[in-house]
């Protein structure tokens, strides 16, 4: 008996750190996360769909989305970031934004995540290290720019849609004579909107998608070259086709005359899909930026738009893991594409699109070339910001304040005052 005692008193030594090991595991993989985004737009659609289907394989990690209007989020998440106050997790920005968080401390190293195992590099490109050895976003989803027209509008004006640049300006003077409708609904107010659903929407036409982005960053291309300056002349020909007072309307403004019918054509990303299928009461469809003569290669914006990363000061990185790790599955990847239609998963899993405007979005990745947003990988580190700068020069083109030449020179300027090979 008494040499018995030792083994027994080992075996509960043993039962005990057995049960204490699966205590912490346990603690670990619960608690309460907070998702920082700038995804205001579908908040209800997190809070409602993803997070409780997440909740059923882990119910005892409970996350809170803490979403920030988009053109505010870069700025107030380095307010919370600095004063220690931001979420667990964090959304991601592509490229440089969200590098520098990483290089300043922000973000985790996501090293041994099993789930990057189900992303491509091309996917994880967008957050990753210059050298390509440290991974700090988890890869969720791209998005595609294009034209969203209103189908009734068409066929009231028997109008067909357009593929070329020609058959796209007598589409909007046939509206602009023959209806009351706005032909095109954007507005500058906002100035993102001019780069973003304008520049970089028909701009990879012009510059050939990748080569000409590339040609940037390597600088054998230019700003001033005969591509960006064409693609500012084309977005200066879109000011006589847009609303009364378009220099005051926001990006919501822009989105409102759409869905009340108003306007006939809305130069998109494939994230308002979902602001459509919610607010519009007509059927809409899409077409891809026109190209300058029929039979030209086309080009699409499909830009590695969202990742998500783990806060650096998380108190529970654990918890943050396990909701990556389950946002690399085909679970997700196919709930997130159908409930957020327009956001297309970045994973290796199969996904079947019910949306029928959203297929139409990603079918074009069969007929075009893709291609990111030229301002987004390394030219915008320095100062003054290219993203920034192509803000404020697109919209003050379309607004007739600023021409298509000044425009090419100030851009290229500024990149050149700061980026060696462009000097």
């Amino acid at each position: 008996m008494l040499k018995a005692r030792p083994v027994t008193l080992l075996k509960q030594s043993a039962i005990s750190l057995t049960l204490v090991a699966a205590t912490i595991t346990s603690v670990q993989a619960s608690g309460s996360l907070s998702i920082e985004s700038w995804r205001s737009d579908d908040a209800n659609i997190w809070s409602d769909v993803i997070l409780p289907a997440f909740n059923q394989s882990h119910p005892d990690i409970k996350v809170h989305f803490a979403p920030t209007p988009p053109a505010e989020y870069n700025s107030a998440l380095q307010a919370k970031l600095q004063a220690g106050t931001a979420g667990d997790l964090i959304t991601c920005r592509p490229f440089d934004t969200s590098l520098s968080l990483y290089q300043n401390g922000h973000l985790e190293n996501l090293a041994g995540l099993d789930g990057l195992n189900a992303f491509s590099d091309v996917s994880k490109s967008a957050w990753v290290t210059d050298d390509g050895k440290e991974q700090f976003c988890l890869p969720l989803a791209s998005v595609i720019h294009g034209f969203i027209y209103n189908k009734a509008i068409f066929k009231e004006l028997d109008l067909k849609v357009p593929a070329t640049q020609d058959e796209f300006y007598k589409v909007l003077d046939t509206i602009k004579s023959e209806s009351r409708y706005i032909p095109l609904s954007m507005g500058t107010a906002d100035q993102w909107e001019a780069a973003t659903m304008g520049f970089q929407n028909v701009g990879p036409n012009f510059w050939k998608g990748e080569d000409g982005r590339k040609a940037l960053i390597s600088g054998e291309g230019k700003l001033t070259d005969k591509a960006y300056l064409e693609t500012w002349q084309e977005l200066a020909k879109w000011k006589d086709y847009l609303g009364r007072g378009y220099q005051a309307q926001k990006y919501s403004d822009s989105q409102n005359l759409f869905t009340l019918e108003r306007a006939a054509i809305y130069p998109a990303g494939s994230w308002d899909i979902q602001t459509f299928n919610d607010q519009a009461e007509f059927e809409f469809g899409a077409f891809p930026p026109p190209v300058a003569k029929a039979g030209d290669a086309c080009y699409i914006s499909d830009h590695t738009d969202i990742g998500i990363g783990i806060n650096a000061n998380s108190d529970n990185k654990e918890a943050a893991k396990a909701l990556l790790n389950w946002m690399a599955s085909a679970e997700f990847a196919n709930l997130f594409a159908n409930a957020v239609p327009g956001f297309f998963p970045l994973s290796n899993h199969k996904v079947a699109i019910n949306d029928p405007v959203a297929q139409e979005f990603v079918s074009w990745r069969d007929q075009c070339n893709s291609t990111i947003r030229n301002s987004y990988q390394i030219l915008s580190r320095g100062t003054p910001n290219l993203e920034n700068a192509l803000w404020n020069v697109s919209a003050q083109v379309i607004n007739g304040t600023m021409s298509p030449e000044a425009a090419a020179k100030k851009a290229q300027d500024g990149l050149q005052a700061w980026y060696a090979p462009q000097q």
